[in-house]
């Protein structure tokens, strides 16, 4: 790592990551291990892209509840230029399904205070957030709501759709979540699988975790290359115990994998 640090690359890495032109000198261990690790190990590396990356450690910052990693990592990808205001709402609203209305609120607060902070610090007025129609609700008949999310269900998590015996089923998982989140145009489903993975991986969630990462897997919109280095950053911020119940639930996935 000593050779990084001379000819300065783990600090130009920070310096993009983190938005910032002069990385201060860590003054703890832990300071120093952050900047090494984080920013010489893990997201120097080839294996995803940065917005993809920054997925991962937004899920991580937000549901841990940490203030200051909140509002640096959403000021980070906003002002970076990785992740633009709309997707970045559009990710608010699925990390609200996986991960909780509260940390949600806390979440798109951020978003709005980094947006006004970006913008004051140009000396520009700050733009408004862009009104939505109805439209982008979907359907508003149920019966064709609830349908649209049985297909979605099967088409993401390839297996049968659950009855509509509960209202968690019918009004929250197939009316809500497949019924109309997973439809939304403004993130891709990739990037919803990111989003999705990190969230069941951080909620202690076995079934869900397992389902989510085999899907993801077994249906291609992840490579075992992409989901290995989700699983790093996702131990990178959210801690290593963690991520190794994730990279078990890859390794089970993968080797369930049909040829």
């Amino acid at each position: 790592m000593d050779h990084l640090r001379d000819d300065g690359r783990v600090e130009r890495t920070m310096a993009e990551v983190m938005t910032t032109t002069q990385p201060p000198e860590p003054a703890t261990p832990f300071g120093r291990a952050s900047r090494d690790f984080l920013f010489g190990e893990v997201w120097s590396r080839p294996g995803l892209s940065r917005r993809d990356r920054r997925w991962v450690t937004l899920t991580c910052v937000a549901a841990a509840d940490s203030p200051r990693p909140i509002e640096e990592h959403v000021h980070a990808a906003l002002v970076g230029g990785d992740i633009e205001l709309e997707a970045m709402l559009e990710f608010v609203l699925h990390f609200a399904v996986y991960c909780g209305w509260p940390k949600a609120s806390h979440l798109e607060g951020a978003v709005a205070r980094q947006w006004d902070r970006i913008h004051r610090e140009r000396g520009e007025e700050t733009p408004p957030w862009p009104q939505l129609t109805n439209d982008t609700l979907g359907p508003g008949v149920w019966d064709e709501r609830l349908k649209r999310g049985v297909e979605e269900f099967i088409d993401v998590n390839l297996m049968p759709a659950p009855p509509t015996n509960s209202p968690y089923r019918q009004a929250g998982i197939l009316g809500f979540v497949f019924g109309h989140v997973w439809q939304r145009p403004g993130l891709t489903r990739r990037e919803r699988r990111i989003i999705t993975v990190a969230s069941v991986a951080l909620d202690d969630s076995p079934v869900p975790l397992q389902t989510h990462v085999t899907s993801a897997l077994h249906s291609g919109d992840l490579t075992k290359e992409e989901m290995d280095e989700i699983v790093l950053q996702f131990a990178a911020y959210y801690g290593f115990a963690k991520g190794e119940a994730l990279a078990d639930a890859v390794e089970t996935a993968w080797a369930s994998k049909p040829d």
